[in-house]
C-alpha cells in the first residue's frame, strides 16, 4: 500500500509500504477515505521539536472499516469511522475519568503506529477508538467529520475546559485550523464577543463565519493595547493560545484578564511566568486534547446539522501530491489541507 513517508527535513513523498494488518484481536484495518496535515505535521515536516518526526506521518483520518480482529464487537467491515489522533484502551484508569490522551496502552497514529497518510492504518483498540458512522465515503460530510479527528475537539476542549461564565469575553491567538475551531467553539458556547488575532485576510473571513466579533491584526503591543481598549481595559475572561510560540504566550497573558483563565491549545513551545499568574489570579488550563471524549457528541452535531467546521479546508490534495499539501501550508497558502485518498 501507498504511505506519506518523511524522508528528511522538508522532503516527503508517498513509499510503498507493507500492507496494515490485524496483528492482536482488538485491531481493525480501516480503509482510509481521506487523511489531513497537521500543524504538528508541519514542525516536523520542518526539522523542528516535537512528537512528529517520521518515518510514517498523519494523525487524522476517516474510513472505512476493511478487516477486525477476533475481539471486536462495536465494528463490522464496511462501516465508516472517525478516529481520534491517539488510540486507547478504553479500560483504564485513565481512560474510565475520560483522560483518553493519558492511556498508558495507548498512542498517537504516525508516532506510535501507522500514519493516517496512507491508503490504510491498523488501528489498536478499535472499539474504544472509533467512531462509526452511518454515511457513506462519498456523503459531503465527510470533510467536517475529518475536522473532529483533532482540531475542532481541540478547539472545544480549550473553550470548554474554562468553564465560562454566561456572556464571556473570549479571545484566541492565532488564525490556524485551531484557533478558528476555538472561535466556533466560543460562539457556540455563548460567548458575547470573540476577539480573534490574525493575520490573513481568507483566515479571518472564516472566522467571522464562525462567529468571531472583532478582529485583530496587529501583533505585540499593539494588538495587545487594541484588545484592552475595547474591554475597557478589563481583558478577556478567557484567553486561548492556539499557537504556542513565545510571542504568543505574551500576548495571551497581557490580554487575559485577572482571574480569568488562559488555555493552551497550541503546543507550547515557549513559557509563562507562573509568579505573575499567581499574582493575577490566572488559571491555565488547555492542554492535550482527549478527542475521544468529545467525539461521539461532535459527530451527532455534524449529523444533525448544527456544526460544520470543514471551512478550516481550504485545500484538497490527492495522496501522490500530498508534498504540494505540505508545500502550501508551510509557506501559509492553505490553512489546512485535506488529502484524499
Amino acid at each position: 500500500m501507498k504511505a506519506a513517508i518523511l524522508r528528511a527535513p522538508g522532503v516527503i513523498g508517498v513509499d510503498e509500504v507493507p500492507d496494515a494488518a490485524v496483528r492482536l484481536p482488538t485491531d481493525a484495518v480501516v480503509r482510509v477515505v481521506a487523511a489531513a496535515i497537521c500543524g504538528t505535521d508541519l514542525r516536523g515536516f520542518a526539522g523542528m521539536p516535537g512528537p512528529v518526526q517520521g518515518p510514517r506521518c498523519g494523525h487524522e483520518f476517516v474510513g472505512v472499516v476493511e478487516e477486525i480482529g477476533a475481539d471486536v464487537r462495536s465494528l463490522v467491515p464496511g462501516d465508516f469511522v472517525v478516529s481520534p489522533f491517539q488510540f486507547s484502551d478504553g479500560t483504564c484508569v485513565a481512560c474510565v475519568r475520560g483522560a483518553f490522551n493519558s492511556c498508558r496502552s495507548g498512542g498517537m497514529f504516525g508516532v506510535d503506529g501507522d500514519g493516517g497518510q496512507a491508503e490504510a492504518v491498523r488501528v489498536p483498540f478499535a472499539d474504544s477508538t472509533l467512531v462509526p458512522v452511518p454515511l457513506s465515503p462519498g456523503d459531503e460530510r465527510v470533510p467536517a467529520l475529518l475536522a473532529l479527528a483533532d482540531v475542532m475537539p481541540t478547539g472545544a476542549h480549550a473553550v470548554r475546559s474554562a468553564n465560562l461564565p454566561a456572556n464571556a469575553t473570549v479571545a484566541v491567538i492565532g488564525d490556524g485550523a485551531v484557533g478558528l475551531c476555538a472561535v466556533l467553539a466560543a460562539s457556540r458556547a455563548g460567548a458575547e464577543r470573540v476577539f480573534l488575532f490574525g493575520r490573513h485576510p481568507s483566515r479571518l473571513r472564516t472566522g467571522v463565519a464562525f462567529g468571531a466579533t472583532d478582529l485583530i491584526t496587529a501583533r505585540g503591543t499593539e494588538g495587545e493595547a487594541e484588545l484592552l481598549e475595547a474591554t475597557l481595559g478589563a481583558g478577556a475572561d478567557l484567553v486561548v493560545d492556539a499557537v504556542g510560540e513565545q510571542s504568543a504566550l505574551d500576548t495571551a497573558m497581557a490580554v487575559c484578564a485577572d482571574q480569568g483563565v488562559l488555555t493552551l491549545a497550541g503546543g507550547p513551545h515557549g513559557g509563562l511566568d507562573l509568579f505573575s499568574c499567581f499574582l493575577r489570579g490566572i488559571t491555565v488550563g488547555g492542554g492535550l486534547t482527549p478527542v475521544r471524549a468529545y467525539l461521539s457528541a461532535l459527530v451527532d452535531d455534524v449529523l444533525a446539522g448544527t456544526l460544520d467546521p470543514s471551512p478550516v479546508f481550504d485545500q484538497t490534495v490527492p495522496l501522490d501530491d500530498i508534498a504540494a499539501g505540505y508545500e502550501a501550508m508551510r509557506d501559509r497558502r492553505a490553512t489546512k489541507t485535506l488529502v484524499r485518498v
